[in-house]
């Protein structure tokens, strides 16, 4: 298992990971190792979901400069 040294860690940050090790009867490494297990799942599911989104505006439809509008269309189809 691999080793993670973090210098110059804010007290104020420092006591609420304490605290929240602490409030879930887990040592301050565990705490730590959850925190940045769900941080990662956070920003993968960021990624992915942009991907997605990115995914989704690419195939949306546009329309072009020359077409009618939607009000046009509707009155020239109620006029026939």
């Amino acid at each position: 298992m691999n080793t993670l040294h973090v210098r110059n860690v804010p007290d104020s940050l420092y006591q609420r990971i304490r605290a929240l090790a602490h409030l879930k009867n887990r040592s301050l490494s565990a705490q730590v190792i959850t925190l940045l297990e769900q941080a990662v799942e956070a920003e993968k599911r960021r990624l992915e979901q942009t991907k997605a989104l990115n995914s989704i505006q690419r195939r949306r439809f546009k329309v072009t400069k020359n077409a009618p509008s939607s009000l046009d269309l509707l009155r020239e189809d109620r006029s026939r």
